[in-house]
């Protein structure tokens, strides 16, 4: 057997102490490099006496010297790669097979299922893995002004820092085989556990990194078995481990297959450790990995975590999901986590993915490009087949999970920087950093305006202190932890944070502007949000602050105010809605009818398309048809067979007879399409524009329809805002919120009127 301690010989210690004062080293120096608790081996090795058999090594490897010539006796069996041949393992692929053979069953069974969230059964990782793909560039590593982000819209901030934009992606699987000391960041949810999983899975089967051994160690354990032994000692924590697997002399085995370079060391959680014992951790993570250079490692950690350095890693990020991969996923979550007795699985996947890319499920669709996410989104729309119409509660689900729920179903125990803060005072901080911020048109902001918000948050509390100094400190300690506890704030580019999610943002402004249940509270917050009422970013803050309040009435009529008073000042313009108001006098719904007015005024080109949705109207549907038949004969003023189909189809449907006559006796007055190019040419140019003008009368009179509507720039932006903020408000209206009937139908009855009829007494 091999000895278990060892000790230097007096020419051995000689050379050892050359060899100590060269580095200019103090014994604790030593001791903490070893990782040993107190410097007493070191002094033991350095007066000749035996000590445990690692520990020599590590001394001699520090001092960059061959413990075989410091060592008194070395032994001849000590299984070194050199020596394998002569050794009792004399064929280390078949130790490495018959150790695969010994631990098969314990991988299968600590790596080969998942407990996925909110379902009671586990789930076969193969069932469900989708291959993730990897950014080589840290987004928050970057160097880039405020003043670069500050005119960012949404689409741009969903894709900064994504990969989708300049970024070149790498499969997961790839960057292990490239890079041989590999750190895999990611957000919370961001499947970096279930990566390690299946990289261990694929390897215990052989279909990966076949000639090693998988070893998958989560860190919280071993940092919490340390807490019990005493020492931080990677090694001796998987020997443990082989052990139950039945394996004879641990040590010597895991030692043959380490200086061989033959495992595949995963470690999960780095970020998961706390704070006190993660420097031991990764001084051992370290200390291992430039022992055993030749074997691969991999380590995971949140990507808020990356203080943590470890030194000669390669720090990766895990990329979201691109739009094949939700599709994949997709696929494979309906059909491993719906019930055996459900029919159609893929129907349903399919369904899923066609209703998640619909305009309405955006916020849905920003939030899927992380597997936690994701999953969440499919458990939804498997029990409901539809994606919610009132988003505020999966929002707060998923913004629960984030604050504390995520942690407790993987057990972990985390620094509580801000200790004492329960969940409505987190969701309270948050909301108001979210509030402040997208108040001032900002989706990034400095640290140290965060920072700020924070410590205003915190001085406002009982007994917070009120030195400046510690509420300083307080405050970055509360920023770390809410970027790396949570992920809610994320780094963008050094010094520069913002929600890792716009949908979060948004959702926690509404929560800001719906925190007082006073209604007299409520009103000034309200009053400020009508006044955004034309801007498209604040759309979606709108139609959240609805569905949370208890009464949506006095928000709504609000929005009515706000939007009849855009048009309100400008003759012309109510001018314009008195005629749409006229033509929808005998509709049964007249709000829908005049919306298609306006709608034709401002944009002719797209009325046949609207057309198309009103077609059980048939006034609508002439209407349209006349209006297209105008912008033909303007637009294919040269072609005469255009004119002459786009008369016909309006003469298909016109049944009034005296329109009828008039638009006959203009087609007739068309050139024949048989005569010379010439000639035709000569008729467009002397006599189309009087013809236009009799086309235009004739439908004027008939139809009432004007096509010389002549807006100004500045009023065609106003009724832009004024159509939108419309549909904004009947979108409300159709949100599920909580308004009465009588409200409902007051606002629905006067909708794009103009004002002299708003003040009719009814």
């Amino acid at each position: 057997m091999v000895k278990r301690s060892l000790q230097g010989s007096l020419a051995g210690i000689q050379q050892a102490k050359k060899a100590f004062a060269h580095k200019g080293w103090t014994q604790e120096n030593l001791a903490f490099e070893v990782n040993l608790k107190t410097r007493q081996p070191i002094w033991r090795f350095f007066t000749g006496r035996p000590i445990e058999r690692h520990i020599f090594i590590e001394i001699c490897s520090l001092l960059s010297l061959n413990w075989r010539e410091i060592a008194a006796n070395p032994p001849e069996e000590f299984p070194e790669s050199k020596e394998l041949d002569a050794a009792e393992f004399l064929d280390i692929d078949a130790l490495i097979q018959q150790v695969r053979s010994q631990r098969f069953d314990k991988i299968q069974d600590q790596c080969g299922t998942l407990q996925l969230l909110d379902v009671t059964r586990p789930v076969r990782i193969d069932d469900i893995y989708i291959d993730l793909n990897i950014l080589e560039e840290i987004a928050s590593l970057q160097w880039l002004e405020f003043a670069d982000l500050q005119n960012f819209t949404s689409k741009e901030f969903d894709c900064f820092g994504l990969g989708e934009v300049s970024q070149t992606q790498m499969a997961g699987i790839t960057a292990v085989q490239t890079y041989s000391k590999l750190r895999v960041l990611g957000k919370p949810g961001a499947g970096k556990t279930t990566f390690l999983q299946h990289l261990a899975i694929q390897c215990n089967r052989g279909r990966f990194a076949a000639n090693r051994v998988p070893i998958f160690v989560n860190l919280r354990d071993f940092a919490n078995e340390t807490r019990v032994v005493g020492e931080f000692h990677l090694l001796n924590y998987i020997c443990e481990d082989f052990l139950t697997c039945g394996i004879s002399d641990p040590p010597s085995v895991l030692e043959t297959l380490l200086l061989e370079g033959r495992v595949l060391l995963l470690l999960d959680g780095l970020d998961e450790v706390l704070y006190q014992q993660s420097k031991g951790v990764v001084n051992e993570i370290r200390r291992l990995s430039e022992k055993y250079q030749k074997n691969m490692f991999v380590v995971t950690c949140r990507t808020a975590a990356k203080a943590l350095n470890l030194k000669r890693f390669t720090d990766v990020e895990i990329a979201p999901f691109t739009q094949e991969q939700i599709v994949a996923f997709a696929q494979k979550w309906f059909t491993a986590v719906t019930k055996p007795n459900i029919q159609d699985k893929q129907e349903q996947a399919v369904e899923f993915i066609k209703k998640l890319d619909l305009p309405e499920n955006l916020q849905f669709r920003r939030l899927a490009i992380t597997p936690l996410f994701l999953h969440l989104a499919c458990w939804v729309f498997h029990h409901q087949n539809k994606f919610p119409t009132q988003k505020t509660a999966f929002y707060k689900q998923c913004l629960d999970l984030l604050l504390g729920k995520w942690d407790e179903t993987k057990a972990i125990e985390r620094d509580e920087v801000y200790q004492g803060f329960l969940l409505p005072q987190k969701l309270k901080l948050l909301s108001q950093v979210a509030s402040a911020t997208f108040e001032q048109g900002n989706y990034f902001f400095e640290q140290r305006i965060v920072e700020q918000y924070i410590s205003d948050y915190i001085g406002d509390l009982p007994n917070s202190s009120t030195e400046p100094e510690e509420l300083e400190l307080d405050s970055k300690g509360v920023l770390q932890a809410i970027e790396l506890q949570h992920g809610l704030l994320a780094e963008r580019v050094r010094g520069i944070f913002s929600f890792s999610y716009l949908t979060f943002q948004e959702y926690l402004t509404a929560r800001k502007i719906v925190a007082s249940y006073n209604l007299q509270a409520l009103e000034q917050p309200l009053e400020r949000l009508v006044t955004h009422i034309t801007e498209p970013r604040w759309r979606e803050i709108f139609l959240l602050t609805v569905a949370m309040l208890r009464s949506a009435d006095f928000l709504v009529l609000l929005m009515k105010q706000e939007v009849e008073a855009l048009a309100a000042q400008d003759p012309y313009l109510q001018k314009f809605l008195t005629w749409t108001s006229q033509k929808s006098l005998a509709a049964p719904d007249s709000a829908a009818i005049r919306a298609f007015y306006l709608a034709l005024a401002r944009t002719p080109h797209l009325t046949p398309y609207f057309a198309l949705v009103c077609i059980f109207d048939q006034d609508i549907f002439l209407d349209a048809a006349l209006d297209n038949l105008v912008m033909e004969c303007k637009s294919n003023f040269a072609d005469v067979y255009g004119c002459n189909d786009a008369l016909s189809s309006a003469l298909a449907i016109v049944q009034d007879a005296g329109l009828h006559q008039a638009l006959q006796e203009l087609k007739d007055l068309l050139p024949d399409p048989e005569q010379s190019r010439e000639s035709i040419q000569t008729w467009w140019q002397t006599s189309y524009p009087a013809w236009m003008e009799q086309l235009k009368t004739a439908i004027a009179k008939h139809r009432n329809i004007q096509h010389h509507w002549d807006f100004s720039p500045q009023q065609q932006q106003v009724l832009q805002e004024y159509y939108n903020a419309n549909q904004l408000l009947i979108d409300c209206l159709n949100s599920n919120c909580e308004i009465t009937d009588i409200v409902r139908q007051e606002i629905e009855a006067s909708l794009l009127l103009p004002i002299k009829e708003l003040s009719k007494p009814e």
